[in-house]
C-alpha cells in the first residue's frame, strides 16, 4: 500500500482482476508482498509488512480501545483504465483493547456516516461501538471520500479547476465510488486471511450510509457478511422528483406542529422575513442571510429538539428587530452555526445527485417548490404564514452561502448532467442472500417511509423495523438498543427490542 508521502509504485495485475486472489495466487505473490487495491495488486513500500503491521501508522489509546489512523491512496475514478489520479481516504480503526493481537483474525464492521458530505466524529467506546465490540467486531470509521481527513472537498481544494473541471471531479464522490473505496480497503486489510477467519465485512449505515449499503449489496454482495441500516433505506428512483414531492408534504406537517407549539412565532417569522426581504444582511463569514436562507432553519425540524432550537433563534431575532432595528451579531452567528452547508459543501452540491441514475436532477427541489401543488405554501413574501423548508437544495444557496459561491457554476453543470451511472441493481437486490435489517422511522422528515418500505420489500430477506419512537436519529438517541435489536433481527430473532 502506498503511504501518503510515498512515490507512486507500479501495479501488478492478475489475469482475473475481478476476483479476490486464490490461495495459490497469494502464495505465488507472497515473496513480492502485494496488496489488493480495487481490481489491482499494489506493491507495498514496506516490502516485508502487512498493512495491519505497519509501523508508520499513528495509533493511540482511548478507554476500551486501541485506535489506528489509517490512510489509503485510492483511485479518484474507478472506471478509468489508468486510474492514475489518486485521492487519500482516511479510516479510523478501533480494536478492543484486549484484542489488539487478534487484528488479523477479528471480523470488521464498517460504519458509513450520514450525509452526503459528513465525516465521522471522534470515537467513544460506548453506544453502538460497544455493541460491536461485544459482538466480536473490530470497527472501521470511514471518512467518506471528500470529507474529514479523506481529501476533503472545499472551494480552496478545487480552486485550480474550471467550473467543468470541478463538476467532473465531483462526479466521483457518490455512493458507488464510496463503496468501491470500502471494497478496496476490505481487500487490503483481509487479503491474506485463511478460510477459517472472516474476510467479508459487516456494514452499519446511518441515513445516507444506508444508501451506500444498498449500493454495496448491489455491487459486491459476496463481500458482505451482514448489513444494518438506520434511517436510511433508500428509494430506488432515477431522479429526485418523487422524493421531493413527498418531502415537501412532510415539511408542511412539521410546520403545522411547529406553529401549533409556538403560535406567536407566526407573526414573529413574518416580521423577520419582511425585514430580510428589504435589507441585505451579511453573516459573520461573509455569506448573506436572505429570507429564503433563514427559512432553511426548518432543516432542524427532523431531529430531536429541532422545534425548540428554531424557536429560540426566532425569538431572539424578533427581539433584536424590536429593540435594535437590526439583527445582532449573536443572532446572526446562531443562524450561521445552525446551517452546515458552508463546512460540508458536498451536502449541497451532490444532494440531488445521490438519487440520479441516467437522468439529470434539473434542480428538482426548486421545481417542486414552484409547482402548483406547493407554490402558495412556500411563498417567501411574508404576507401569509411563512413555512420553513427542510432538507431541500436550491440554486439560491450558491449565492447566499459564502463557501458555495465559488461552486455555483459546477453545481449548475451537475444539476443538468444526465449520464449518472447506476447506483443499484434491482435484480441483484431481489436475489439478495446477505442478512439485512433496517429501522425506518414513522415520522422521519428526511427519508420517506413509504419509499423505504418499497425498497425493503424489494431486497430479499430484508428484516424491517418500523417505529415512531425516534425521529431520524435513533442511532444517536439510543444506540445500544437500536443496533442491538437490528443484529437480532438480521439473525431472525423477532423478539422484544427492549
Amino acid at each position: 500500500m502506498i503511504s501518503p508521502n510515498s512515490p507512486t509504485r507500479p501495479f501488478c495485475h492478475w489475469e482475473d482482476t475481478s476476483a479476490i486472489p486464490t490461495q495459490r495466487k497469494v502464495q505465488e505473490f507472497t515473496s513480492r508482498r502485494g496488496f489488493w487495491v480495487g481490481s489491482k495488486v499494489q506493491l507495498s513500500p514496506k516490502m516485508q509488512e502487512h498493512h495491519l503491521d505497519r509501523s508508520d501508522v499513528e495509533s493511540f489509546t482511548v478507554p476500551g480501545a486501541r485506535v489506528f489512523d489509517r490512510y489509503f491512496d485510492l483511485p479518484l475514478a474507478y472506471d478509468s483504465n489508468a486510474q492514475e489520479q489518486k485521492i487519500k481516504v482516511f479510516c479510523r480503526h478501533l480494536v478492543p483493547i484486549n484484542k489488539v493481537n487478534e487484528m488479523k483474525r477479528l471480523p470488521f464492521l464498517v460504519y458509513l456516516q450520514g450525509g452526503p458530505g459528513f465525516s465521522c466524529a471522534f470515537p467513544k467506546i460506548s453506544g453502538w461501538i460497544k455493541v460491536a465490540f461485544d459482538n466480536g467486531y473490530q470497527v472501521l470509521l470511514l471518512d467518506q471520500r471528500g470529507t474529514g481527513l479523506s481529501s476533503a472537498i472545499s472551494p480552496d481544494s478545487l480552486a485550480h479547476l474550471s467550473d467543468q473541471g470541478k463538476a467532473d471531479y465531483l462526479k466521483c464522490f457518490r455512493a458507488d465510488s464510496i463503496v468501491r473505496d470500502c471494497e478496496s480497503i476490505r481487500k487490503l486489510l483481509t487479503w491474506d486471511r485463511s478460510e477459517e477467519h472472516e474476510s467479508r465485512i459487516s456494514l452499519l449505515g446511518q441515513s445516507f450510509g444506508g444508501f451506500c449499503i444498498t449500493t454495496y449489496l448491489s455491487l459486491f454482495p459476496k463481500s458482505v457478511k451482514a448489513a444494518y441500516i438506520t434511517g436510511g433505506v433508500p428509494p430506488l428512483v432515477s431522479t429526485p422528483d418523487k422524493v421531493y414531492e413527498k418531502t415537501f408534504a412532510r415539511i408542511l406537517k412539521r410546520n403545522n406542529v411547529y406553529y401549533g407549539k409556538y403560535p406567536a412565532d407566526v407573526q414573529r417569522v413574518q416580521i423577520i422575513i419582511k425585514y430580510l426581504n428589504k435589507n441585505e444582511v451579511k453573516l459573520p463569514n461573509g455569506g448573506f442571510l436572505s429570507s429564503r436562507r433563514f427559512l432553511q432553519l426548518g432543516l432542524a425540524f427532523g431531529g430531536s429538539g429541532g422545534y425548540d432550537t428554531v424557536h429560540e433563534i426566532v425569538l431572539h431575532a424578533a427581539q433584536d428587530l424590536e429593540l435594535l432595528g437590526k439583527l445582532s451579531y449573536s443572532t446572526l452567528n446562531s443562524v450561521q452555526a445552525q446551517q452546515g452547508f458552508d463546512t460540508n459543501v458536498i451536502y449541497a452540491i451532490l444532494h440531488e445527485a445521490i438519487y440520479c441514475q441516467g437522468k439529470a436532477s434539473n434542480w428538482s427541489a426548486e421545481r417542486v417548490r414552484l409547482s402548483s401543488q406547493y407554490r402558495e405554501d412556500f411563498d417567501w413574501s411574508g404576507n401569509t404564514r411563512v413555512n420553513f423548508t427542510g432538507e431541500t437544495i436550491h440554486p439560491f444557496m450558491f449565492d447566499d452561502y459564502s463557501e458555495l459561491v465559488p461552486l455555483k457554476g459546477a453545481a449548475d453543470i451537475l444539476a443538468n448532467y444526465e449520464n449518472w451511472g447506476p447506483l443499484y441493481d434491482v435484480e441483484t437486490l431481489k436475489s439478495n442472500t446477505v442478512p439485512v435489517a433496517g429501522v425506518s422511522y414513522f415520522d422521519d422528515m428526511y427519508v420517506d417511509l413509504d419509499l423505504s418500505i418499497e425498497t425493503a420489500n424489494t431486497i430479499q430477506g430484508f428484516q424491517p423495523w418500523i417505529t415512531n419512537e425516534f425521529a431520524h436519529n435513533g442511532l444517536r438517541e439510543d444506540p445500544e438498543r437500536v443496533f442491538g435489536y437490528l443484529i437480532k433481527l438480521a439473525q431472525g430473532d423477532h423478539g422484544t427490542n427492549r
